[in-house]
C-alpha cells in the first residue's frame, strides 16, 4: 500500500492527511485515517473517540466557524467521503503563535483527504457540490451549551469565499460575533487551556 501524504498546516498543531485512493470500474477504496501515519506525524495515535457525526449539505451551504468552549474543548478529525467542500481551519486560541490565522483546503470523495483539528481551532466549510457529506470524529460528545461560533464573513478574517456562490447559513451562524467581538466578550479559549485539554486526551 502506498504511503499517506502528510502535510503540516500553518496553524500550530493542525495536519492534513491524503491517503492513497484505489479506483476501478466498481468505484474506489481508501482509508482516510491510518494510525501509523497519524502517530508518525503527531507523536501519538488519534484521541479516544467519543463521538462520530456527519452532515449533508447542498451546494452553497456555509457552516461555521464552529468551536467548543474550552474546557471541555473538542479535538476533531474530519473528512468528506462524498461531494466536495472548501474547508477552513481558523486558530481561535488566544495566545497561540498562529492566533487569527486560517488555512483553506478542498476535501472531497475523490481524494479522501482528512484534517486533524486541534482543540480550540475553529472549523468551517462551504459546500461546492450538492449532497456533500462531512464526517466528524471527535474527542468529546456534543453538548449544545458548550458550542460556540464566530462569523465566517468577518472581514478581518477575510476567508476566500467564492464570489459566484451565495452562501446559505443557519440563523446561528448569521448572528455569530466577529473574531474581535468574541475576544472582547471572553468567548475565545486560551492557547494554554487548549494545550492542557489536549494533553489529557491520551490516558
Amino acid at each position: 500500500m502506498s504511503a499517506v501524504q502528510v502535510h503540516k498546516l500553518g496553524i500550530e498543531g493542525a495536519f492534513e492527511f491524503t491517503p492513497p485512493v484505489y479506483k476501478d470500474d466498481r468505484g474506489l477504496f481508501s482509508s482516510p485515517y491510518q494510525e501509523a501515519a497519524f502517530t508518525e506525524a503527531t507523536g501519538r495515535p488519534l484521541f479516544p473517540v467519543k463521538d462520530i457525526s456527519h452532515n449533508l449539505s447542498a451546494r452553497g451551504v456555509l457552516r461555521g466557524i464552529h468551536y467548543t468552549a474550552t474546557p471541555p474543548g473538542r479535538a476533531k478529525y474530519v473528512y468528506c467521503p462524498y461531494g466536495r467542500v472548501k474547508d477552513f481551519l481558523i486558530d481561535l486560541r488566544v495566545g497561540s503563535p498562529t492566533f487569527g490565522q486560517w488555512e483553506a483546503t478542498e476535501i472531497g470523495g475523490d481524494d479522501c483527504r482528512a484534517l486533524y483539528i486541534p482543540v480550540g481551532v475553529g472549523h468551517a466549510f462551504l459546500s461546492l457540490a450538492d449532497d456533500s457529506m462531512v464526517v466528524y470524529v471527535m474527542s468529546e460528545g456534543y453538548v449544545p451549551e458548550n458550542e460556540r461560533a464566530v462569523s465566517p464573513l468577518d472581514p478581518e478574517l477575510g476567508l476566500p469565499l467564492p464570489a459566484e456562490l451565495t452562501a446559505a447559513q443557519s440563523q446561528r451562524d448569521l448572528s455569530a460575533p466577529t473574531l474581535a467581538e468574541a475576544r472582547e466578550q471572553g468567548l475565545l479559549p486560551t492557547y494554554e487551556a487548549c494545550r492542557e485539554v489536549e494533553a489529557q486526551l491520551w490516558p
